[in-house]
């Protein structure tokens, strides 16, 4: 139904987990979360079409929605976690012997015809402090929109790091990398740490993993950020446990857990029911 549905390839995550086409999956009948998030779900200026399901991860958005007057919630956990039910294996190394640190940037976000998101910070110290914290070597992974900036990816790369990007998650259907939970799920299990400058997706992802988690460094600024969320006060008032270099990896664990709805994951009958999904002879 909306465009957000296949961001980052989800919903052709949940086609096939379904045991339906995940090359043109079909339509999710409503809104998809498609990151983690401290509001509801969604950002604060989506607009939503009245009536529509909104499909999220735990059952902390749902609240939050019903808070803002918003119904019709089904929470369905995320898609990474059914992706890595589908592929135990992928990524893993021989003995599990995990090594290095995986350490995200914090991203902005581009659109077409849509201005501001990109950040602004101080790459040089927060380079400093990686250096100071990270015991094994370091790859740093860059959004799509931060590894097209030469100033930003070159200031990585000349200290050292290896840079990576994931792919991008696609716009109005066009540009979707498919495989990019994919390629994050194999790097996050051959990851030691996951560690980024914000509490973020990819953190929970690297916890779910398999990776102890570390949130530290300069935070930076998001061109046209909505305050309405509370901010990064917010975040270290509710989420406190999962800010640090060294996180309890138990307590992350249970965080991660809840965060990503671990408890209200659906077999694929259930979930093609909810979905619509079910063949018409």
């Amino acid at each position: 139904m909306h465009h957000h549905n296949v961001y980052y390839g989800q919903q052709h995550i949940l086609a096939r987990y379904c045991g339906l086409d995940d090359e043109f999956p079909p339509r999710i009948p409503g809104y998809l979360q498609h990151g983690w998030n401290v509001g509801c779900g969604w950002n604060p200026a989506h607009e939503f079409f009245d009536g529509a399901w909104r499909y999220v991860w735990s059952d902390a958005p749902r609240r939050r929605g019903h808070s803002l007057g918003r119904r019709n919630h089904a929470v369905i956990g995320a898609p990474m976690l059914y992706l890595m039910d589908m592929e135990p294996d992928l990524g893993r190394v021989p003995g599990d012997e995990r090594k290095g640190t995986l350490w995200f940037l914090f991203h902005g976000w581009d659109a077409p015809g849509h201005r501001g998101g990109k950040i602004h910070g101080d790459h040089a110290r927060l380079i400093s402090e990686i250096k100071e914290t990270e015991s094994e070597p370091v790859t740093i992974s860059l959004y799509y929109t931060e590894y097209q900036r030469p100033e930003i990816r070159h200031s990585y790369e000349d200290a050292g790091f290896e840079v990576i990007c994931f792919g991008r998650r696609g716009w109005h259907y066009e540009g979707t990398d498919r495989q990019f939970l994919h390629k994050l799920l194999a790097a996050l299990r051959r990851a030691k740490r996951v560690a980024s400058n914000r509490l973020a997706t990819a953190i929970f992802y690297g916890v779910a993993a398999g990776c102890h988690p570390a949130v530290y460094g300069d935070t930076m600024e998001l061109e046209g950020d909505n305050p309405a969320f509370g901010g990064q006060a917010r975040i270290a008032r509710l989420w406190g446990d999962m800010l640090g270099k060294d996180i309890d990896l138990a307590t992350a664990r249970a965080i991660t857990d809840e965060e990503l709805g671990r408890a209200w994951t659906m077999p694929p009958a259930e979930l093609r029911m909810l979905f619509d999904w079910n063949r018409r002879d």
